[in-house]
């Protein structure tokens, strides 16, 4: 925060997340939200600020995301925590989410984050049920394991969505009601065997239809017949 309020070419500062939520703890990274100057060179900005995080010694490895107009710079230390720096053009530099304290800086309006396809997760979740079948019904239990992993990342995010959770790389799924937790609880496979992925894929399909018809009826009404064939068991 002192290197921002000392660098010509930030004019504004935020903290993102935890730190700005207040719910910080031992194992958070850190986000930081950094406003461009007007004509500042973007690229010359983030590399003069990874090479001063290189200098501590503290830099393993780097990861570049761009997203809502921004770059956003994941740094991966050497102790194993993880330091996000966020480079906003000047008339981009905004809150996205509930979690940004700013520090120094005019942000501009605040945006809420978009929601979550619900309509394209129901069509990802079929195609990871079709392929778990096959790769079950085929013997390939490493495959068959990844894909029912995916199923059941589908329905744990409908559930989120349905009880007002964040799905977001799972950060509020441990708040699920019990019942829903117990339902994903009994659909894991105890061992990578054709028998014990192909329950696991069976129970996870009811609980994926059943998803579907608390968010589209239209769609379940369409899908129960089709799943039914992939709600079989193969094994």
């Amino acid at each position: 925060m002192a290197r921002a309020e000392a660098d010509a070419h930030i004019v504004g500062a935020a903290l993102v997340g935890s730190s700005a939520r207040g719910t910080e703890d031992d194992w958070s990274d850190i986000d930081l939200a950094l406003q461009l100057a007007p004509g500042a060179d973007e690229p010359t900005v983030v590399e003069d600020w990874s090479r001063a995080i290189d200098d501590l010694g503290a830099t393993a490895d780097t990861l570049d995301i761009v997203a809502a107009g921004a770059r956003f710079r994941v740094f991966f230390l050497r102790s194993s925590l993880q330091i996000d720096l966020a480079f906003w053009p000047h008339d981009k530099f905004r809150a996205t989410e509930p979690g940004f304290r700013i520090l120094f800086g005019t942000p501009n309006d605040p945006t809420e984050p978009a929601p979550v396809d619900v309509a394209r997760t129901i069509g990802m979740g079929w195609l990871y049920a079709i392929h778990a079948r096959s790769a079950v019904a085929r013997g390939k239990v490493w495959q068959a394991d990844m894909m029912i992993n995916d199923l059941r990342t589908t329905v744990a995010t409908l559930k989120c969505i349905r009880t007002g959770l964040n799905p977001h790389h799972g950060r509020e799924v441990d708040l699920l009601p019990a019942a829903d937790l117990a339902q994903l609880e009994a659909a894991r496979a105890t061992s990578v065997i054709p028998e014990a992925l192909d329950r696991s894929r069976v129970l996870l399909t009811r609980q994926f239809l059943d998803e579907i018809a608390l968010h589209d009826r239209n769609r379940f009404e369409r899908l129960r017949e089709p799943f039914a064939e992939l709600g079989r068991a193969v094994h």
